[in-house]
């Protein structure tokens, strides 16, 4: 038995299998009385087991397996010395993105991103969208498909595919990045300490509507996003030693 581990698996045939070959070879604990969790899926399933911790209150250590397809959050597939490998990870804290949305009914909903929060237009007619910076307004109007803000641990992906920089995991910055802009032309987004606030408010909402995505979770017809890191809910991921997440990150960098 591998003291005070569960077990959890994506739905998906090759993640199935894997969690059939590691029941056959070690015995784990139930989920509500483990203390940590082993992980097997794609990046997709990492952040929904994590989304679910945050959600229902009980945040363990997570050591992820790649049974998906990139699997930038997760270790690499082995069957063999499983308790080995849990006892020697090194941990990474992540703190998630709080935010905190208001809709054009005037519902207001608060939601974690683990990854980036991102605002995205609706329609075939571009955003516009002012900018604030711990209450100071630092764009009038943004011209845009949308904007994004990112955490160090997901600079690596939308953030990264729409040109934003890619941040060291213990940087405590976060990066704001726009999707698409027309004006400002030359605006390229910016880099942020980690302790900033950042508001977005939406303009000319009914002819220009936008959503707001944290994560994989979407609200739309929004007027209004706030978001700040949420510090009260710091989450654990687990890394073998030559697989450790800041090294991957910072290693981004030199990818061709």
């Amino acid at each position: 038995m591998i003291e005070g581990t569960a077990l959890v698996a994506s739905p998906t045939r090759q993640a199935r299998e894997a969690e059939k070959t590691l029941l056959g070879r070690y015995q784990f604990a139930p989920l509500d009385e483990a203390e940590r969790v082993v992980v097997l899926g794609g990046d997709g399933f990492m952040l929904q087991t994590l989304h679910q911790m945050l959600e229902g209150g009980r945040i363990k250590p997570v050591f992820g397996m790649n049974r998906g397809t990139i699997g930038f959050l997760l270790n690499s597939w082995r069957s063999e010395e499983l308790a080995e490998r849990l006892a020697n990870a090194r941990s990474f804290s992540v703190a998630p993105l709080r935010m905190s949305v208001t809709t054009a009914s005037g519902e207001r909903k608060m939601l974690p991103a683990i990854n980036e929060v991102s605002l995205l237009r609706e329609t075939r007619q571009t955003a516009k969208i002012e900018v604030c910076i711990d209450d100071r307004v630092t764009i009038d109007e943004m011209v845009c498909d949308g904007v994004l803000v990112a955490t160090p641990a997901g600079s690596t992906a939308y953030n990264m595919s729409a040109n934003g920089p890619i941040l060291p995991l213990g940087s405590a910055m976060l990066a704001l990045t726009p999707i698409s802009p027309f004006r400002p032309r030359r605006w390229k987004g910016a880099i942020l300490p980690d302790r900033s606030r950042i508001s977005f408010r939406i303009l000319n909402p009914e002819k220009r509507p936008v959503s707001a995505v944290a994560d994989q979770r979407e609200i739309r017809d929004i007027t209004r996003v706030d978001i700040e890191i949420d510090r009260s809910r710091q989450l654990t991921l687990l890394f073998d030693p030559e697989h450790a997440l800041d090294e991957r990150i910072a290693m981004e960098q030199f990818a061709t």
